[in-house]
């Protein structure tokens, strides 16, 4: 699962496989012990859990970098290696 962005601790990873875990749209994050799946659209959290702070960063993340991370599931999905992402600043 590639890595694609990195801030304030949140590691945030994209993936995608042929299970029916991974029809969605979504990233995954890392902060500390926590592990979170959320949708690009929208910002559901889709299984885990984080701490609402970085829950609420990582979703600011998200809105802001929104198109990068479809055109990123779309290379993943065709099998590419997506590209990095700036950090939340």
């Amino acid at each position: 699962m590639p890595s694609i962005s990195m801030f304030y601790g949140i590691l945030v990873f994209l993936c995608f496989g042929n299970d029916d875990d991974h029809h969605a749209p979504h990233i995954h994050a890392r902060y500390q012990n926590d592990k979170v799946s959320v949708a690009i659209e929208g910002g559901e959290v889709l299984a885990g859990s984080f701490p609402e702070a970085k829950l609420r960063m990582l979703r600011v993340w998200m809105d802001i970098h929104r198109e990068e991370l479809l055109a990123d599931w779309e290379l993943a999905k065709a099998g590419d290696t997506p590209f990095r992402i700036r950090p939340l600043e």
